[in-house]
Protein backbone atom coordinates (compact mmCIF):
# COMPACT_ATOMS: atom_id res chain seq x y z
CA UNK A 1 0.00 0.00 0.00
CA UNK A 2 2.81 2.41 0.79
CA UNK A 3 4.33 2.91 -2.64
CA UNK A 4 1.88 1.68 -5.26
CA UNK A 5 -1.46 3.10 -6.30
CA UNK A 6 -0.76 6.52 -4.83
CA UNK A 7 -0.59 8.56 -8.03
CA UNK A 8 -4.33 8.41 -8.65
CA UNK A 9 -7.13 10.47 -7.10
CA UNK A 10 -8.88 9.21 -3.98
CA UNK A 11 -12.04 10.23 -2.15
CA UNK A 12 -13.82 9.40 1.09
CA UNK A 13 -16.27 10.77 3.62
CA UNK A 14 -14.01 12.48 6.15
CA UNK A 15 -16.53 12.97 8.94
CA UNK A 16 -17.81 10.44 11.45
CA UNK A 17 -20.75 8.16 10.57
CA UNK A 18 -24.20 9.40 11.55
CA UNK A 19 -26.14 12.62 11.22
CA UNK A 20 -24.49 15.96 11.97
CA UNK A 21 -24.71 19.62 11.11
CA UNK A 22 -21.84 19.41 8.63
CA UNK A 23 -20.32 16.58 6.61
CA UNK A 24 -17.22 16.50 4.41
CA UNK A 25 -16.26 14.51 1.34
CA UNK A 26 -12.50 14.81 0.80
CA UNK A 27 -10.91 14.37 -2.64
CA UNK A 28 -7.12 14.29 -3.11
CA UNK A 29 -4.87 13.68 -6.10
CA UNK A 30 -3.97 15.07 -9.52
CA UNK A 31 -7.61 15.17 -10.74
CA UNK A 32 -9.19 16.34 -7.46
CA UNK A 33 -10.10 19.83 -8.67
CA UNK A 34 -11.39 18.78 -12.09
CA UNK A 35 -13.53 16.13 -10.39
CA UNK A 36 -14.84 18.84 -8.05
CA UNK A 37 -15.80 20.82 -11.18
CA UNK A 38 -18.12 17.98 -12.14
CA UNK A 39 -20.08 17.92 -8.88
CA UNK A 40 -19.97 21.56 -7.74
CA UNK A 41 -21.90 24.45 -9.27
CA UNK A 42 -21.27 27.97 -8.05
CA UNK A 43 -20.01 31.39 -8.99
CA UNK A 44 -16.49 30.05 -9.30
CA UNK A 45 -14.95 26.86 -10.66
CA UNK A 46 -12.78 24.78 -8.29
CA UNK A 47 -10.08 24.07 -10.92
CA UNK A 48 -9.72 27.80 -11.59
CA UNK A 49 -9.72 28.88 -7.94
CA UNK A 50 -6.58 29.77 -6.02
CA UNK A 51 -5.54 27.53 -3.15
CA UNK A 52 -6.76 28.48 0.29
CA UNK A 53 -10.10 29.77 -1.03
CA UNK A 54 -13.64 28.44 -0.72
CA UNK A 55 -16.66 28.62 -3.01
CA UNK A 56 -20.33 28.47 -2.09
CA UNK A 57 -22.84 26.84 -4.36
CA UNK A 58 -24.69 23.61 -5.07
CA UNK A 59 -23.67 19.97 -5.27
CA UNK A 60 -25.36 18.17 -8.15
CA UNK A 61 -25.73 14.66 -9.52
CA UNK A 62 -24.81 13.65 -13.07
CA UNK A 63 -28.30 14.41 -14.35
CA UNK A 64 -28.27 17.84 -12.71
CA UNK A 65 -30.35 16.83 -9.68
CA UNK A 66 -29.66 19.04 -6.67
CA UNK A 67 -28.02 16.97 -3.94
CA UNK A 68 -27.41 19.77 -1.44
CA UNK A 69 -26.12 23.29 -1.05
CA UNK A 70 -22.68 23.68 0.47
CA UNK A 71 -19.07 24.75 0.13
CA UNK A 72 -16.04 23.66 -1.85
CA UNK A 73 -12.68 24.30 -0.17
CA UNK A 74 -9.74 24.37 -2.56
CA UNK A 75 -6.16 23.42 -1.61
CA UNK A 76 -3.35 23.29 -4.13
CA UNK A 77 -0.19 21.20 -4.02
CA UNK A 78 2.04 21.29 -2.13
CA UNK A 79 0.14 23.42 0.41
CA UNK A 80 -2.43 20.88 1.47
CA UNK A 81 -2.67 18.14 4.07
CA UNK A 82 -1.64 15.45 1.59
CA UNK A 83 0.77 17.63 -0.40
CA UNK A 84 -1.52 17.12 -3.43
CA UNK A 85 -4.39 19.08 -4.94
CA UNK A 86 -7.34 18.66 -2.57
CA UNK A 87 -11.02 19.57 -2.73
CA UNK A 88 -13.19 19.31 0.38
CA UNK A 89 -16.91 19.30 -0.34
CA UNK A 90 -18.83 20.45 2.73
CA UNK A 91 -22.52 19.57 2.92
CA UNK A 92 -25.14 19.08 5.57
CA UNK A 93 -24.13 16.02 7.55
CA UNK A 94 -26.85 13.70 6.32
CA UNK A 95 -25.59 10.17 5.58
CA UNK A 96 -27.81 10.11 2.46
CA UNK A 97 -26.37 13.39 1.14
CA UNK A 98 -22.77 12.38 1.82
CA UNK A 99 -23.29 8.99 0.20
CA UNK A 100 -24.71 10.55 -2.98
CA UNK A 101 -21.94 13.17 -3.17
CA UNK A 102 -19.26 10.51 -2.72
CA UNK A 103 -20.92 8.31 -5.37
CA UNK A 104 -20.85 11.20 -7.84
CA UNK A 105 -17.17 11.88 -7.09
CA UNK A 106 -16.37 8.21 -7.74
CA UNK A 107 -18.35 8.31 -10.99
CA UNK A 108 -16.12 11.18 -12.11
CA UNK A 109 -12.95 9.11 -11.73
CA UNK A 110 -11.84 9.04 -8.12
CA UNK A 111 -11.39 5.74 -6.33
CA UNK A 112 -12.36 5.01 -2.71
CA UNK A 113 -9.58 5.88 -0.27
CA UNK A 114 -8.16 3.12 1.88
CA UNK A 115 -7.89 3.50 5.68
CA UNK A 116 -5.40 6.24 6.56
CA UNK A 117 -4.51 6.90 2.94
CA UNK A 118 -4.81 10.69 3.15
CA UNK A 119 -2.36 10.76 6.07
CA UNK A 120 -0.16 8.18 4.32
CA UNK A 121 0.13 10.53 1.35
CA UNK A 122 1.02 13.36 3.73
CA UNK A 123 3.79 11.17 5.18
CA UNK A 124 5.13 10.13 1.76
CA UNK A 125 5.07 13.77 0.62
CA UNK A 126 7.20 14.76 3.62
CA UNK A 127 4.40 16.78 5.21
CA UNK A 128 4.55 14.58 8.33
CA UNK A 129 7.08 12.21 9.83
CA UNK A 130 5.89 8.80 11.05
CA UNK A 131 5.63 9.92 14.68
CA UNK A 132 3.44 12.84 13.58
CA UNK A 133 1.26 10.47 11.57
CA UNK A 134 0.78 8.33 14.68
CA UNK A 135 -0.12 11.51 16.57
CA UNK A 136 -2.89 12.18 14.03
CA UNK A 137 -4.50 8.87 14.95
CA UNK A 138 -4.05 9.59 18.66
CA UNK A 139 -5.61 13.04 18.29
CA UNK A 140 -8.64 11.60 16.50
CA UNK A 141 -9.18 9.04 19.28
CA UNK A 142 -8.14 11.21 22.27
CA UNK A 143 -10.59 10.66 25.10
CA UNK A 144 -9.08 13.01 27.68
CA UNK A 145 -7.28 16.32 27.72
CA UNK A 146 -3.99 14.63 28.62
CA UNK A 147 -4.25 12.42 25.55
CA UNK A 148 -5.24 15.42 23.42
CA UNK A 149 -2.31 17.50 24.68
CA UNK A 150 0.21 14.77 23.98
CA UNK A 151 -1.23 14.06 20.53
CA UNK A 152 -1.11 17.77 19.70
CA UNK A 153 2.52 17.95 20.82
CA UNK A 154 3.33 14.92 18.70
CA UNK A 155 1.57 16.42 15.70
CA UNK A 156 3.52 19.66 16.12
CA UNK A 157 6.77 17.74 15.61
CA UNK A 158 7.89 18.04 19.25
CA UNK A 159 8.76 14.34 19.46
CA UNK A 160 10.74 14.54 16.23
CA UNK A 161 12.63 17.52 17.65
CA UNK A 162 13.57 15.55 20.78
CA UNK A 163 14.80 12.67 18.64
CA UNK A 164 16.79 15.02 16.41
CA UNK A 165 18.56 16.44 19.48
CA UNK A 166 19.69 12.92 20.36
CA UNK A 167 20.72 12.24 16.77
CA UNK A 168 22.80 15.44 16.61
CA UNK A 169 24.79 14.35 19.70
CA UNK A 170 25.35 10.89 18.20
CA UNK A 171 26.41 12.35 14.87
CA UNK A 172 28.93 14.60 16.59
CA UNK A 173 30.41 11.65 18.47
CA UNK A 174 30.54 9.52 15.33
CA UNK A 175 32.30 12.31 13.43
CA UNK A 176 34.88 12.56 16.23
CA UNK A 177 35.55 8.81 16.12
CA UNK A 178 35.89 8.82 12.34
CA UNK A 179 38.29 11.74 12.56
CA UNK A 180 40.36 9.84 15.11
CA UNK A 181 40.49 6.77 12.86
CA UNK A 182 41.59 8.91 9.90
CA UNK A 183 44.07 11.03 11.85
CA UNK A 184 45.09 9.06 14.95
CA UNK A 185 48.01 11.35 15.67
CA UNK A 186 45.70 14.35 16.13
CA UNK A 187 43.54 12.93 18.92
CA UNK A 188 39.99 14.02 19.70
CA UNK A 189 39.09 16.06 22.80
CA UNK A 190 36.45 14.71 25.16
CA UNK A 191 34.10 17.57 24.41
CA UNK A 192 33.80 16.22 20.85
CA UNK A 193 33.44 12.57 21.80
CA UNK A 194 32.58 11.62 25.38
CA UNK A 195 30.51 14.69 26.21
CA UNK A 196 28.02 14.47 23.31
CA UNK A 197 27.71 10.71 23.78
CA UNK A 198 26.80 11.22 27.45
CA UNK A 199 24.32 13.93 26.46
CA UNK A 200 22.71 11.59 23.90
CA UNK A 201 22.36 8.84 26.49
CA UNK A 202 20.85 11.21 29.05
CA UNK A 203 18.38 12.67 26.57
CA UNK A 204 17.32 9.25 25.29
CA UNK A 205 16.98 7.86 28.82
CA UNK A 206 14.73 10.79 29.72
CA UNK A 207 12.67 10.20 26.59
CA UNK A 208 12.24 6.52 27.44
CA UNK A 209 11.13 7.63 30.90
CA UNK A 210 8.00 9.07 29.27
CA UNK A 211 6.98 5.77 27.68
CA UNK A 212 4.71 4.52 30.45
CA UNK A 213 2.96 7.88 30.76
CA UNK A 214 2.61 8.20 27.00
CA UNK A 215 1.09 4.78 26.53
CA UNK A 216 -1.23 5.16 29.52
CA UNK A 217 -2.40 8.59 28.33
CA UNK A 218 -3.09 7.18 24.87
CA UNK A 219 -4.68 3.79 25.55
CA UNK A 220 -5.87 4.38 29.11
CA UNK A 221 -5.10 2.44 32.29
CA UNK A 222 -6.58 -0.48 34.18
CA UNK A 223 -6.76 -0.12 37.96
CA UNK A 224 -7.57 -3.25 39.96
CA UNK A 225 -9.09 -2.80 43.43
CA UNK A 226 -8.18 -5.73 45.66
CA UNK A 227 -8.42 -6.50 49.36
CA UNK A 228 -10.13 -8.69 51.90
CA UNK A 229 -13.93 -8.93 51.96
CA UNK A 230 -15.48 -5.71 53.31
CA UNK A 231 -12.24 -3.77 52.82
CA UNK A 232 -14.28 -1.08 51.04
CA UNK A 233 -13.47 -1.85 47.42
CA UNK A 234 -16.99 -1.35 46.08
CA UNK A 235 -17.51 1.75 48.22
CA UNK A 236 -14.30 3.32 46.95
CA UNK A 237 -15.20 2.50 43.34
CA UNK A 238 -18.56 4.25 43.81
CA UNK A 239 -16.90 7.24 45.49
CA UNK A 240 -14.40 7.67 42.66
CA UNK A 241 -17.17 7.36 40.07
CA UNK A 242 -19.50 9.74 41.89
CA UNK A 243 -22.48 7.38 41.62
CA UNK A 244 -23.48 3.90 42.83
CA UNK A 245 -22.15 1.40 40.32
CA UNK A 246 -21.29 -1.49 42.61
CA UNK A 247 -23.54 -3.06 45.27
CA UNK A 248 -22.36 -2.33 48.82
CA UNK A 249 -23.51 -4.49 51.77
CA UNK A 250 -22.05 -5.37 55.18
CA UNK A 251 -22.08 -9.04 54.20
CA UNK A 252 -18.65 -10.41 53.21
CA UNK A 253 -18.21 -12.07 49.83
CA UNK A 254 -20.84 -10.00 48.00
CA UNK A 255 -18.57 -9.53 44.98
CA UNK A 256 -17.72 -12.88 43.42
CA UNK A 257 -17.13 -11.84 39.82
CA UNK A 258 -15.30 -8.70 38.77
CA UNK A 259 -17.03 -5.47 37.78
CA UNK A 260 -15.63 -2.74 35.51
CA UNK A 261 -16.40 0.97 35.27
CA UNK A 262 -14.86 3.73 33.17
CA UNK A 263 -13.97 7.27 34.18
CA UNK A 264 -11.39 9.97 33.54
CA UNK A 265 -8.99 10.05 36.46
CA UNK A 266 -5.97 12.34 36.68
CA UNK A 267 -6.43 13.21 33.03
CA UNK A 268 -6.25 9.56 31.98
CA UNK A 269 -9.03 7.27 30.71
CA UNK A 270 -9.25 4.66 33.45
CA UNK A 271 -11.03 1.34 33.80
CA UNK A 272 -11.65 0.57 37.46
CA UNK A 273 -11.95 -3.14 38.20
CA UNK A 274 -13.71 -4.16 41.42
CA UNK A 275 -12.68 -7.71 42.32
CA UNK A 276 -13.74 -10.46 44.71
CA UNK A 277 -12.50 -10.20 48.30
CA UNK A 278 -9.31 -12.12 48.96
CA UNK A 279 -9.74 -14.81 51.62
CA UNK A 280 -9.43 -18.55 52.14
CA UNK A 281 -12.77 -20.14 51.27
CA UNK A 282 -14.26 -23.57 50.66
CA UNK A 283 -16.87 -22.11 48.32
CA UNK A 284 -15.76 -23.09 44.81
CA UNK A 285 -17.42 -20.09 43.15
CA UNK A 286 -15.91 -17.61 45.60
CA UNK A 287 -12.50 -19.31 45.33
CA UNK A 288 -12.65 -18.91 41.56
CA UNK A 289 -13.35 -15.20 42.12
CA UNK A 290 -10.30 -14.93 44.38
CA UNK A 291 -8.06 -16.54 41.75
CA UNK A 292 -9.52 -14.23 39.13
CA UNK A 293 -8.80 -11.19 41.35
CA UNK A 294 -5.14 -12.15 41.61
CA UNK A 295 -4.95 -12.65 37.83
CA UNK A 296 -6.57 -9.27 37.16
CA UNK A 297 -4.12 -7.61 39.54
CA UNK A 298 -1.23 -9.07 37.54
CA UNK A 299 -2.56 -7.58 34.30
CA UNK A 300 -3.44 -4.14 35.68
CA UNK A 301 -1.37 -1.00 35.18
CA UNK A 302 -1.82 -0.24 38.86
CA UNK A 303 -3.23 -2.15 41.84
CA UNK A 304 -5.05 -0.39 44.67
CA UNK A 305 -4.55 -2.73 47.65
CA UNK A 306 -7.25 -1.77 50.14
CA UNK A 307 -7.06 -2.55 53.87
CA UNK A 308 -9.79 -1.82 56.40
CA UNK A 309 -8.30 0.62 58.91
CA UNK A 310 -11.08 0.08 61.45
CA UNK A 311 -10.22 -3.57 62.27
CA UNK A 312 -7.06 -5.43 63.20
CA UNK A 313 -4.67 -5.53 60.31
CA UNK A 314 -4.24 -8.85 58.51
CA UNK A 315 -1.94 -9.70 55.64
CA UNK A 316 -3.58 -10.52 52.35
CA UNK A 317 -4.07 -14.29 52.03
CA UNK A 318 -2.96 -14.33 48.39
CA UNK A 319 0.37 -13.19 47.01
CA UNK A 320 0.21 -10.48 44.37
CA UNK A 321 2.08 -11.13 41.12
CA UNK A 322 5.66 -9.82 41.41
CA UNK A 323 5.25 -7.50 38.43
CA UNK A 324 2.23 -5.73 39.94
CA UNK A 325 2.60 -2.01 40.73
CA UNK A 326 0.81 -1.46 44.04
CA UNK A 327 -0.60 1.60 45.80
CA UNK A 328 -1.68 0.74 49.36
CA UNK A 329 -4.81 2.40 50.75
CA UNK A 330 -6.21 2.38 54.33
CA UNK A 331 -9.99 2.62 54.04
CA UNK A 332 -12.75 3.71 56.44
CA UNK A 333 -10.76 6.60 57.90
CA UNK A 334 -14.05 8.06 59.21
CA UNK A 335 -14.10 5.25 61.82
CA UNK A 336 -11.76 4.91 64.83
CA UNK A 337 -8.40 3.65 63.58
CA UNK A 338 -7.33 0.17 64.68
CA UNK A 339 -3.89 0.70 63.11
CA UNK A 340 -1.94 3.29 61.17
CA UNK A 341 0.86 3.07 58.63
CA UNK A 342 2.59 6.09 57.04
CA UNK A 343 3.13 4.12 53.82
CA UNK A 344 -0.63 3.88 53.18
CA UNK A 345 -3.11 6.53 52.05
CA UNK A 346 -6.02 7.01 54.45
CA UNK A 347 -9.40 7.52 52.71
CA UNK A 348 -13.08 7.46 53.54
CA UNK A 349 -15.61 6.63 50.86
CA UNK A 350 -18.33 7.94 53.20
CA UNK A 351 -17.00 11.44 53.93
CA UNK A 352 -14.64 11.83 50.97
CA UNK A 353 -11.67 12.35 53.28
CA UNK A 354 -8.40 11.53 51.52
CA UNK A 355 -9.93 11.18 48.03
CA UNK A 356 -8.14 14.30 46.64
CA UNK A 357 -4.83 12.92 47.92
CA UNK A 358 -5.63 9.54 46.38
CA UNK A 359 -6.30 11.14 43.01
CA UNK A 360 -2.95 12.98 43.23
CA UNK A 361 -1.20 9.72 44.09
CA UNK A 362 -2.87 8.02 41.13
CA UNK A 363 -1.70 10.85 38.85
CA UNK A 364 1.88 10.38 40.06
CA UNK A 365 1.71 6.59 39.75
CA UNK A 366 0.22 6.61 36.26
CA UNK A 367 2.09 9.52 34.67
CA UNK A 368 5.21 9.66 36.84
CA UNK A 369 7.68 12.50 36.37
CA UNK A 370 7.29 12.70 32.59
CA UNK A 371 7.95 16.23 31.36
CA UNK A 372 4.82 18.32 30.93
CA UNK A 373 6.18 20.53 28.15
CA UNK A 374 7.68 17.89 25.87
CA UNK A 375 6.27 15.09 23.78
CA UNK A 376 6.22 11.54 25.09
CA UNK A 377 6.74 8.17 23.46
CA UNK A 378 3.23 6.82 22.96
CA UNK A 379 3.47 3.61 20.91
CA UNK A 380 5.26 0.28 21.29
CA UNK A 381 6.95 0.92 17.94
CA UNK A 382 8.46 4.18 19.18
CA UNK A 383 9.56 2.62 22.49
CA UNK A 384 11.21 -0.33 20.74
CA UNK A 385 13.20 1.95 18.42
CA UNK A 386 14.29 4.18 21.31
CA UNK A 387 15.39 1.18 23.42
CA UNK A 388 17.46 -0.21 20.56
CA UNK A 389 19.08 3.17 20.02
CA UNK A 390 19.98 3.44 23.71
CA UNK A 391 21.40 -0.12 23.74
CA UNK A 392 23.71 0.75 20.84
CA UNK A 393 24.84 3.96 22.57
CA UNK A 394 25.62 2.11 25.78
CA UNK A 395 27.52 -0.59 23.88
CA UNK A 396 29.63 2.05 22.11
CA UNK A 397 31.14 3.24 25.40
CA UNK A 398 33.00 -0.03 25.99
CA UNK A 399 34.22 -0.83 22.49
CA UNK A 400 37.29 0.09 20.42
CA UNK A 401 36.82 3.05 18.13
CA UNK A 402 36.05 1.11 14.95
CA UNK A 403 33.40 -1.06 16.66
CA UNK A 404 32.05 1.93 18.57
CA UNK A 405 31.50 3.68 15.24
CA UNK A 406 29.42 0.75 14.04
CA UNK A 407 27.25 0.88 17.18
CA UNK A 408 26.70 4.62 16.73
CA UNK A 409 25.63 4.10 13.12
CA UNK A 410 23.11 1.50 14.29
CA UNK A 411 21.86 3.94 16.94
CA UNK A 412 21.28 6.55 14.22
CA UNK A 413 19.35 3.98 12.15
CA UNK A 414 17.10 3.20 15.12
CA UNK A 415 16.47 6.91 15.70
CA UNK A 416 15.64 7.39 12.02
CA UNK A 417 13.20 4.48 12.29
CA UNK A 418 11.54 6.16 15.25
CA UNK A 419 10.60 9.21 13.20
CA UNK A 420 10.12 7.25 9.98
CA UNK A 421 13.05 8.69 8.01
CA UNK A 422 14.41 5.17 7.55
CA UNK A 423 11.80 2.51 8.18
CA UNK A 424 10.68 -0.71 6.51
CA UNK A 425 7.58 -0.55 4.34
CA UNK A 426 5.75 -3.19 6.38
CA UNK A 427 6.19 -1.04 9.50
CA UNK A 428 4.60 1.92 7.70
CA UNK A 429 1.75 -0.34 6.57
CA UNK A 430 1.19 -1.50 10.15
CA UNK A 431 0.93 2.10 11.38
CA UNK A 432 -1.62 3.22 8.78
CA UNK A 433 -3.66 0.05 9.01
CA UNK A 434 -5.10 1.38 12.28
CA UNK A 435 -6.53 4.54 10.71
CA UNK A 436 -10.14 5.02 9.71
CA UNK A 437 -11.20 5.69 6.13
CA UNK A 438 -11.22 9.42 5.40
CA UNK A 439 -8.19 10.37 7.51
Amino acid sequence: MTRTGLSDTIAAIATAPGSAGVGIVRVSGPDALSIADGVFRGRGTPSRTRGGRFLSGALVAGDGELLDEGLCLVFRAPRSYTGEDVAELQTHGSPAVLSRVLSRVLELGARPARPGEFTLRAYLAGRLDLAQAEAVLELVSAGTDTARRQAALGLSGALGARVERVASHVTRTLAAIQALLDYPEEGVPDEDRAVPLAAAEAELTALLGTARAGQVATRGARLALIGRPNAGKSSLLNALLGYERSIVTPLPGTTRDYLEAQLSLAGVPVTLVDTAGLRETADEVEAAGVRQAVRLAGGADLVLALEDGSVEREALPAELPPQARVLRVRTKSDLPAAWTDPTTLAVSAVTGEGLPGLREALHAALLGDAARGEAWLTTERQVDAARRALAHLQAARFLPDDLAGYELEEALRALAELTGRDVAEDVVDAVFRNFCVGK
